[in-house]
């Protein structure tokens, strides 16, 4: 019994962790948010903070979000084939202003297409089909990435 007491006693001494705040979005013109929602209720579902911005958001919108909401991660959905521009100028737009939030990208993006989005600064890509465990660990991996 001792044991236990003192395990508890370091446990509430301990101050718990907050929770991954991540901000989920739609860039551009693509109106396709069913995957986007049901990532959302997912991260929530196992503890994260989830901020939805929604649908047409522009890079610098979210990089608006981003500082008001001050989120640890950025996941972006993209079915419409414009993976290799918007996803780098959602990049740079974090980094206009100041942030090194580290971006997720999910959605429709070919395999060969998945280097040039690490290259440009990305640290997560999903493909469709992706588990459930796979979409937490990968915000969880690009949360514990992330420099202040």
């Amino acid at each position: 019994m001792t044991g236990q007491v003192r395990a508890g006693r370091a446990l509430a001494r301990r101050p718990p962790e907050p929770p991954v705040r991540v901000l989920l979005a739609k860039v551009g013109l693509d109106g396709h948010d069913r995957g986007l929602r049901v990532v959302a209720r997912v991260l929530r579902d196992h503890g994260f903070e989830v901020v939805f911005a929604g649908l047409r958001q522009t890079p610098e919108s979210i990089a608006a979000a981003v500082v008001q909401e001050d989120v640890d991660v950025v996941g972006v959905s993209m079915h419409n084939g414009a993976h290799l521009t918007l996803a780098p100028a959602v990049i740079r737009a974090l980094h206009d202003a100041g942030l090194t939030t580290p971006v997720v990208v999910g959605g429709i993006v070919p395999d060969l297409d998945v280097p040039r989005l690490e290259q440009a600064g990305v640290a997560a890509v999903l493909g469709p089909g992706a588990s459930n465990e796979q979409v937490v660990e990968a915000v969880r991996g690009a949360a514990r990435r992330r420099t202040p």
